[in-house]
């Protein structure tokens, strides 16, 4: 008998899948482990479905990907949680970001992104936990830009290969120059402005626009809507319409899976090809989060040069 099965996720062939049947003495398996670490990166994301244990059952598997480090955003900070490589992902009315979005009013709304754009050593992944569920909305956006590699258009393969793209960090969702833009900012948290003044952000970021993952030879378009300033060395009409052009392919409804969280679940992700959002939930109810962060660095990122004054 299997000590886990695997079935896709509802509605996206393109990647991921759902594990289950996985209990927490079988996570000490050297077998189980080597085959959820292949799986990962096959597959991209990896939702766990009723997996028993909480905070030790998140670190444990965490660790089978990589060291859970702390998040950089809260390295130096007094920012604390159950486990020094637990996040805080919260909504809460009186402190949580607030904005309006196409009409709409939420609270903990995050656009498309992978996480660390702004910083020059981008985490390997992470695990995310649910600990306070809200009765309504709260659901969290993933697309795999593999997949979206393999469905653009030759043409514009060959006119982005090679480009680097520009981050900064950017917390104000209605001054997101590509994707999803927030219409109108009405509650900034502290944490998201505090970061602003972090030293880790304080010089852009630069990252390829597209790269091979290391072991299979995929290519991935290396792509985050949010927090992208620019083309390195096109930071002007052509090179914006050029990047805002990519994006489009990229958040196509197509590519997208829409997890919707449940008691129990986990979910993994390869943050070196994943992009991610959170929907966001009504101002009246709370979200609250638990996300480990895996220790890791592509080695292809730098800060942008700077040049004296």
């Amino acid at each position: 008998m299997p000590l886990f099965e695997t079935s896709p996720l509802p509605g996206q062939d393109r990647f991921g899948c759902i594990v289950t049947g996985l209990s927490p003495e079988a996570i000490d398996s050297t077998a189980v482990r080597e085959a959820l670490h292949g799986l990962w990166l096959e597959k991209g994301l990896i939702v766990f479905r009723g997996v028993e244990g909480g905070l030790d059952t998140q670190i444990r598997l965490s660790e089978i990907y990589g060291e859970p480090e702390i998040h950089p955003m809260m390295a130096g900070t007094d920012i604390r949680t159950e486990h020094r490589a637990l996040a805080p992902i919260e909504f809460r009315e009186e402190s949580g970001n607030i904005y309006e979005v196409k009409g709409k009013t939420l609270g903990g709304y995050l656009p498309w992104h992978f996480d660390g754009a702004y910083v020059d050593r981008i985490n390997h992944g992470g695990i995310l936990r649910p600990d306070v569920l809200p009765g309504e909305g709260g659901d969290t956006g993933f697309i795999d830009q593999i997949a979206a590699w393999d469905l653009l258009p030759q043409d514009l393969r060959d006119r982005i290969d090679g480009l680097n793209v520009l981050y900064s960090y950017q917390p104000d969702l209605t001054k997101a120059r590509f994707g999803d833009r927030a219409d109108r900012l009405i509650q900034m948290s502290e944490l998201f402005r505090k970061g602003m003044d972090h030293p880790s952000v304080q010089v852009r970021a630069v990252h390829p626009m597209v790269y091979e993952q290391a072991g299979s030879g995929r290519k991935i378009l290396h792509v985050s809507p949010w927090f992208a300033d620019g083309i390195e060395g096109m930071e002007n009409e052509e090179g914006d319409a050029l990047l805002a052009e990519v994006i489009s392919y990229v958040i196509s409804p197509d590519l997208m899976y829409f997890h919707k969280w449940r008691e129990g679940d986990m979910v993994l992700w390869d943050n070196w090809r994943m992009l991610h959002c959170a929907t966001g939930v009504p101002p009246g109810e709370t979200r609250i989060m638990r996300r480990t962060t895996i220790v890791g660095d592509y080695g292809l990122g730098r800060r942008e040069a700077v040049r004296a004054s």
